[in-house]
């Protein structure tokens, strides 16, 4: 039965005994009905508590059976009823606090490739990508998903692996290279042989990894619990002592309805969707309280590079002339204009520098794009070339670490473009500031050159790098990591770092522009183009657990005084549990100060 059933089942029970009680005048009978459902709750919270202790944790939940088994047995029945009504109303609440977002893969499994199309000869059949068997021959069209993995035995294109590896540049693809299922065919026809089977595809192993991951939560030790064993232990000592002094067992049932621990099953609670409701008005939807929890001890953090910590395009980075006849802006202008009508990457990278530093562009004709080479077109009278080193004549080709455009004009190779991955404006400054929140180590993980990795770290303050990273080893990154450097938070916004999202103790999604996967299986989503967010997750779930912090003490201490109170036997049960309504009152409206903006 779920918590929010418990609770109007219980509430339900209250009226109908009032009705008895004070309708009929048949306490025996309200009695009994509020004992039935006291019996049946309790031996539900013993089964929840055997559970939680075979797991290793202690939680709250023993105090609260104590107290209502305590003032069933002295026949105080009403006391017991206010209990549960707190008891069911604070699990209620957790319970509307996970529920505010789900971490399904629906959308990883629908986003997925569905169908192939499988070559017999000269007939090209679609079916399903389930029913593609290894060793058939396979036609990926232009802009396409890669149905499964397979080698290719013809054609030449850039393929997009970016939500794959996070290699943020087209890769090229020849014949005997590996394609991997779910990355995206460039603007030439592939055919390939399939090698892996769907179920045993890159793509299905992601799917497989998430779930894996979301089988095997991190342990952590929520707020309530680890004030539970302090406060349960104080309250059966001065119950106890009361009883022992008093010979009056009473007494003891007097104490436990005072030290019941609504503070601690509503105040946390309250406070944490406080904090999750401010969140999301700061753009940040954070999916349960255990996530605000998790956020304010963080320790360590670790990034996706390509969309992330960057802008996942490429800009401009060096200009290089060969030739005394012609000037850097003149190289930019031709190239620039030769590239205006292409859909490439680096055709946008450079047509959107040309517009930012205000070129001119010419008109261009008799475009063309030569297949795994480059481009050739007319532009202000002139033949160009643009694309590879060998295509546009240069002796010369810088290394594959360098992402690069060689120009040629009127048969003379005028020079090179290399671009780099645009650090997004505020990377920096989150770093800085999240090392100032207490993050002790900061990580990258990214399918990118060690090179370029290296510096993008350095630019923006990241202490620690792993480069060329597959999913798996993210993983194995962070599954590694000491206790010390725990709870560890994973920043990612691609299908490949969903894995990584969901075996991180927090995992964190840059959700403006990134794969719906890594959104469905992180922890918490950043809804704005904004690394800043990151920072501020943090910062407002320090202050929304401080808040709750201070709520729960505040309701404990003025728990202690009235149980040291009861103990003198001037506070009677039914009294103590309606003094319960006033502290839980004030850790209530404690608690809802962390829904405001400070």
């Amino acid at each position: 039965m779920s918590n929010i059933r418990k609770l109007l089942l219980t509430v339900m029970v209250g009226i109908v005994a009032l009705i008895f009680e004070f309708g009929f005048h048949q306490s025996q009978w309200a009695f009994w009905l509020v004992s039935i459902i006291g019996g049946i709750m309790t031996i539900s919270m013993l089964i929840g508590m055997i559970k939680t202790l075979r797991s290793g944790k202690y939680g709250i939940d023993i105090l609260a059976v104590t107290a209502i088994l305590a003032t069933l047995l002295v026949g105080d029945y009403w006391a017991s009823l206010v209990v549960l009504i707190m008891l069911t109303g604070g699990d209620s609440l957790e319970d509307y606090a996970s529920h505010q977002a789900s971490r399904e893969l629906r959308s990883l499994l629908d986003n997925s490739p569905q169908v192939a199309h499988r070559i017999d000869g000269e007939k090209i059949s679609e079916l399903a990508v389930d029913e593609v068997q290894v060793d058939d021959l396979v036609l990926i069209k232009p802009g396409e998903l890669v149905p499964v993995d397979g080698r290719i035995i013809a054609g030449e294109s850039f393929v997009d692996e970016s939500s794959l590896t996070g290699e943020s540049k087209p890769i090229e693809k020849r014949i005997n290279d590996e394609l991997m299922s779910g990355s995206v065919n460039g603007d030439a026809a592939l055919r390939m042989k399939v090698t892996k089977a769907a179920k045993d595809s890159q793509y299905q192993t992601l799917v497989k990894l998430v779930k894996e991951s979301e089988a095997k939560p991190a342990h952590f030790v929520r707020l309530a619990d680890r004030y539970a064993v302090p406060f349960t232990i104080t309250a059966y000592v001065i119950g106890g002592v009361a009883w022992f002094v008093s010979k009056d067992p009473v007494r003891f049932a007097e104490v436990l309805v005072v030290a019941s621990p609504c503070p601690l099953i509503l105040a946390a609670p309250v406070a944490l969707v406080a904090g999750m409701s401010r969140s999301s008005r700061n753009g940040i939807v954070v999916k349960t309280g255990t996530t605000i929890e998790k956020l304010a001890r963080a320790k360590s953090i670790a990034f996706d590079k390509t969309g992330t910590l960057t802008k996942g395009s490429l800009s401009v980075k060096e200009i290089h002339i060969e030739s005394t006849d012609f000037s850097k802006e003149e190289l930019i202008t031709y190239a620039a204009s030769a590239e205006q009508e292409s859909s490439h990457i680096l055709a946008r990278s450079l047509v959107a520098y040309g517009k930012a530093n205000k070129i001119a562009l010419f008109p261009v004709s008799d475009l063309e794009e030569i297949t795994g080479q480059g481009i050739q077109a007319q532009v202000n009278g002139k033949m160009i070339r643009v694309g590879k080193a060998a295509f546009a004549g240069s002796a010369h080709e810088l290394s594959n670490e360098k992402t690069a455009v060689y120009v040629s004009l009127a048969d003379q190779y005028i020079g090179y473009i290399t671009f780099t991955d645009i650090v997004r404006e505020e990377s920096a400054e989150t770093i800085t500031e999240l090392n100032s929140l207490g993050i002790k180590k900061t990580i990258m993980l990214t399918g990118d050159h060690q090179s370029i990795a290296n510096q993008i770290a350095n630019q923006v303050g990241i202490s620690e790098v792993h480069a060329d990273c597959l999913p798996e080893e993210k993983i194995t990154v962070l599954k590694t990591l000491v206790e010390e450097d725990r709870p560890v938070v994973m920043v990612g916004d691609g299908v490949n770092d969903a894995p990584a999202l969901a075996v991180a103790d927090i995992g964190i999604a840059m959700g403006a522009h990134g794969s719906t996967a890594a959104s469905e299986s992180a922890d918490a989503v950043i809804l704005k183009d904004d690394l800043s967010r990151v920072s501020a997750a943090i910062r407002l779930s320090q202050d929304t657990m401080r808040i709750a912090r201070q709520s729960v003490l505040i309701g404990l201490i003025i728990c202690v005084i009235l149980m040291l109170i009861a103990s003198t036997g001037v506070i009677p049960a039914l009294l103590g549990a309606a003094l319960q309504e006033v502290i839980d009152t004030v850790s209530i409206l404690s608690a809802l100060r962390a829904r405001k903006d400070k």
